[in-house]
């Protein structure tokens, strides 16, 4: 993400929301923590940073600590959240269905256009475009579809070797990253096997559309499959 260092109120949410319903794992909303060294590391800010603004969302009632210090999603700050990650997916689906960018650039260009809609814009925008499922990266656009989901998919990572599943979702905090998975043909609806896992080296051995081939486990955990059944 290429803002220089002013990550607003609505893109902290959003990384906190990510963090706050794991994929491929079950935890009420409630008990899950968000820590600021997570959520720094997830926008590249420093650790300073996203505490400084983590007190700034619990001023706002919009996050409470638990008992670990952890930073929580208070119930009007997973509304605010869910607000925003589902305007963000409309946003990339009209950026990509209407204006013709790429799904790579429709993430950078909707981060800096949250704010240029209002709410009714984007339920226009939502019925224009037949109400769609997913942002281009295979996220659900309505957030309870997506948490319904988060249960039936694991991380690449995660993935036992032999093992064949579907790319459903593309991880979006990273836009080189994301930008690497288009490059390379790791799209959501693609096949994808382990081959091997390395985790020493941080690699795995993956088939995509019949090629074998290593990628760095950084990639593996950025993309969520659907193990076949």
């Amino acid at each position: 993400m290429a803002h220089g260092q002013g990550h607003s109120i609505d893109e902290y949410l959003e990384t906190i929301y990510f963090l706050a319903f794991p994929i491929g794992e079950y935890r009420p909303a409630t008990g899950s923590s968000a820590i600021a060294s997570r959520v720094a590391e997830m926008l590249g800010v420093s650790r300073a940073s996203a505490g400084e603004m983590l007190k700034r969302l619990e001023a706002e009632g919009l996050v409470e600590r638990g008992e670990q210090k952890e930073a929580i999603l208070t119930p009007a700050g997973i509304e605010r959240a869910e607000r925003v990650v589902r305007k963000h997916r409309l946003i990339e689906r009209f950026l990509t269905d209407f204006m013709g960018y790429t799904p790579y650039e429709s993430h950078e260009k909707a981060d800096e256009m949250g704010d240029t809609f209002s709410d009714e814009m984007i339920e226009r925008i939502n019925e224009r475009l037949g109400f769609p499922d997913r942002c281009p990266h295979g996220w659900p656009v309505e957030t309870d579809v997506e948490q319904a989901e988060n249960a039936g998919l694991v991380s690449l990572a995660e993935l036992e070797p032999g093992r064949e599943a579907e790319i459903v979702r593309l991880a979006e905090h990273d836009g080189d990253l994301l930008h690497w998975f288009y490059d390379e043909g790791f799209v959501p609806g693609s096949t994808v096997e382990v081959r091997e896992a390395q985790p020493a080296a941080g690699q795995f051995k993956i088939v995509l559309a019949g090629d074998e081939r290593g990628i760095a486990q950084k990639a593996a955990q950025g993309m969520y499959v659907r193990p076949a059944a």
